[in-house]
């Protein structure tokens, strides 16, 4: 507030000086009681501040002080935009906006007398070249509007700066004002402040850290060691799973993973696979990066498959034994859920139903790994699965896929982050669900021995 006439001598005499040519005043010279918060001698220099005004921001009382006309009755909006055409006449800023918010008006924009009437909030932006703009919003019933001259003012400067035309800055601002009273914090009693970031997204966790806020909220806690830490893992792990236990899972891992990829004569049977579901999010991706990384996904489960069959060998299991079974209700339950995200829902959706499977596997491996490494030897018939998901090459894999999701995840809004937090959620519980509960959606509890 420029409370004297030597403060506005002041600001004048550098804007001057300093041939600034485009700048915003906000001329505080009425409350809202309708006191003068001006004295005389600094109202008479006042003058010569308003012409070196680019954008001069006075509110209707401000407007008639400033004209000298107190008593002019303002019954239409058309009233309001005499005043305004005058005010940039014989004022001399290129532009005025005269600020309507004292004086509500009615939808036919005849002035409201009463609570009930009140409508339309009109500003009228004049330049000097004969523009007349109207710019309306809704009517808000609201105490919370303290600070929104200054904050509208400033909100004109800024989006001048940014290269706006004043018609285009104003409209903003406007909006921008009439968002931060509709969206106020409403704290305490009488009038309480504006909301300034209300366009601002705050969301709940750091940059780089949204799977860490998310394996830590309360609610996906108990789910993800359940999943991790399921009673077939703890009885991998100390190699004492029964031997048909771990076949059955391999087969089912087998359809899961890698059937499609495998034998394309299969590929329209009703199986959903990881490898389909990596191809499908390279299709919904909007860019090369994101495309190539799904890819390379559907390439790493072609690798994996070989590894595999292998590993499948060992256990006298044969591709032919595998893809002759059936797969279980949990793995046709998890994996028809992922290709159900994949067609609903958008590209970076698919990759959080699908994070918990290729999470997991490594988080799990890694636990076990830690606790049985003194155990392990030549007659631990699984620690081969357990070295096959703490190797660099699964490594590579794991933090290509969560390098994917924080860099996406920090472009979501606060609430789209919810609503991905539960199909992350969902895509953990179809894995251990439904009972008997099942890892990897592959085995069963019972299969524990």
């Amino acid at each position: 507030m420029l409370a004297s006439a030597e403060t506005i001598k002041l600001v004048a005499d550098t804007l001057e000086q300093r041939a600034v040519t485009k700048s915003v005043i906000d001329p505080v010279m009425v409350a809202t009681t309708g006191a003068t918060l001006l004295p005389p001698e600094a109202l008479a220099d006042f003058g010569k501040l308003a012409r070196l005004a680019y954008v001069l921001t006075p509110n209707i009382p401000e407007l008639k002080l400033l004209l000298g006309c107190k008593d002019e009755p303002i019954e239409t909006v058309a009233d309001l935009e005499r005043l305004a055409r005058l005010a940039c006449d014989n004022l001399g800023s290129t532009w005025v906006l005269a600020k309507g918010g004292h004086t509500p008006f009615k939808a036919d924009y005849s002035v409201a007398k009463t609570d009930v009437d009140r409508a339309l909030i009109v500003n009228v932006l004049a330049g000097r070249d004969g523009q007349l703009i109207r710019i309306e919003s809704q009517y808000q019933d609201s105490k919370n509007t303290h600070g929104t001259g200054c904050s509208l003012a400033s909100a004109i400067a800024s989006n001048l700066a940014t290269g706006l035309d004043v018609e285009a800055a104003a409209r903003a601002a406007c909006r921008y004002v009439d968002a931060a009273i509709r969206h106020a914090p409403r704290l305490g009693k009488g009038h309480g402040p504006l909301n300034h970031f209300h366009s601002l997204f705050a969301l709940p966790f750091s940059r780089g850290h949204f799977l860490d806020y998310v394996l830590e909220r309360p609610d996906v806690v108990d789910i993800w060691h359940q999943f991790v830490n399921h009673p077939f893992v703890k009885a991998l792990g100390a190699g004492t799973l029964p031997r048909e236990s771990f076949k059955g899972y391999l087969t089912q891992d087998y359809l899961y993973l890698v059937c499609a990829v495998a034998d394309q004569s299969r590929a329209t049977l009703p199986h959903v696979h990881f490898a389909r579901a990596g191809a499908l999010a390279a299709y919904k991706s909007k860019n090369m990066p994101d495309i190539v990384s799904s890819a390379a996904l559907v390439q790493g489960v072609e690798h994996e498959m070989q590894l595999h069959l292998k590993f499948c060998a060992d256990f006298g299991l044969t591709k032919k034994d595998m893809e002759a079974t059936e797969e279980n209700i949990a793995c046709t339950a998890y994996s028809r859920y992922i290709l159900d995200i994949g067609h609903s829902e958008d590209w970076f959706a698919l990759q959080v139903a699908l994070a918990p499977c290729v999470l997991g596997y490594g988080v799990a491996a890694r636990a076990l790994h830690q606790t049985h490494a003194t155990n392990k030897d030549d007659t631990h018939p699984y620690w081969k699965w357990v070295e096959n998901y703490t190797n660099d090459d699964y490594g590579v894999v794991a933090k290509a896929t969560i390098d994917k999701i924080e860099r996406h995840a920090v472009l979501q809004s606060a609430s789209r982050i919810e609503e991905l937090i539960k199909i992350f959620k969902q895509a953990i519980k179809v894995h251990i669900n439904p009972s008997p509960a099942s890892f990897g959606c592959l085995f069963t509890a019972d299969d524990v021995g």
